[in-house]
């Protein structure tokens, strides 16, 4: 009981630990690139988690409820729609920051990125934080679980937090160039991971195709293991994937590439500065 805690508390954590490490590093590197073009007060991680446990806790309250519309394929289809809206936030945070543009125009900009910011993480937490506060509820009425499972919460709670650190300080150490382009391409992967995983939500509900599976990996990486969770969480690790995932990621990751904050990240920093 104790591993399955871990496991499954950690899969859920270490999506949003490593999004808001992923944004923290890009407002750090725009930064220091571009001064008075993305000034926002680093309190916002604070608040986006406040607003989204808060709504983790409504969302878990309301599941039996929810799971009951659409015809017993509510709590599916919300959960797709979460991921949608998620991603659409982190689309829009990539298309409104624009180094490009006059300064004048910069602060209206960041105004709409770090709106969408909070949204995406709230709404990150709200999804897998009520799915935690579920899974706990389920044990409380099982008293020789108890212990285990809360030590397994705060040991998942742990790891799930440092790798966020680690991701944070590991991205920090490269050059300022390449943090700012492998921040972007990973939060690129982690909107086409939303998309896969909304997808399978929606057909699960019947309200998309079956498609084929692609492959089977396994073999070489477990999806169970910890290895499997973290790149779960990172880039979308899925061991079986459908057609209809694969398209559906490759689809958000175009979208994140075509914006102009991932194009200002391959733009040589000589450049940059001059311009």
């Amino acid at each position: 009981m104790f591993l399955s805690a871990v496991i499954l508390i950690l899969q859920e954590l270490l999506e949003a630990a490593l999004l808001i490490s992923m944004l923290l590093v890009l407002m750090s590197v725009l930064r220091q690139r571009w001064p008075g073009f993305f000034n926002v007060a680093l309190s916002w991680v604070l608040g986006a988690i406040a607003v989204g446990l808060a709504g983790a806790w409504c969302y878990a309250l309301l599941t039996p409820l929810v799971s009951t519309w659409f015809d017993y394929v509510g709590y599916e289809v919300i959960n797709g729609a979460l991921q949608f809206v998620t991603i659409a936030c982190l689309v829009v945070f990539c298309y409104a920051l624009n180094p490009g543009l006059a300064p004048a125009r910069w602060q209206a900009r960041a105004g709409v990125a770090a709106v969408s910011m909070i949204v995406a993480v709230a709404l990150g937490i709200v999804r897998e934080g009520s799915e935690v506060i579920l899974y706990v509820q389920g044990i409380v009425g099982q008293p020789e679980n108890i212990s285990p499972v809360m030590l397994g919460a705060l040991m998942a709670a742990g790891i799930g937090t440092s790798s966020g650190l680690v991701l944070f300080h590991s991205l920090g150490l490269l050059p300022q160039q390449w943090t700012f382009r492998v921040a972007i391409l990973l939060l690129g992967l982690f909107a086409g991971n939303m998309a896969a995983q909304a997808v399978q939500q929606l057909t699960q509900a019947d309200w998309l195709p079956f498609t084929a599976q692609l492959w089977d990996s396994s073999g070489f990486i477990a999806e169970s293991g910890i290895s499997g969770k973290l790149l779960y969480a990172l880039v979308g690790y899925e061991a079986n994937p459908s057609l209809l995932q694969l398209v559906a990621y490759l689809a958000a990751l175009i979208l994140v590439a075509l914006s102009p904050l991932f194009r200002s990240a391959w733009v040589p920093a000589s450049k940059a500065e001059g311009a």
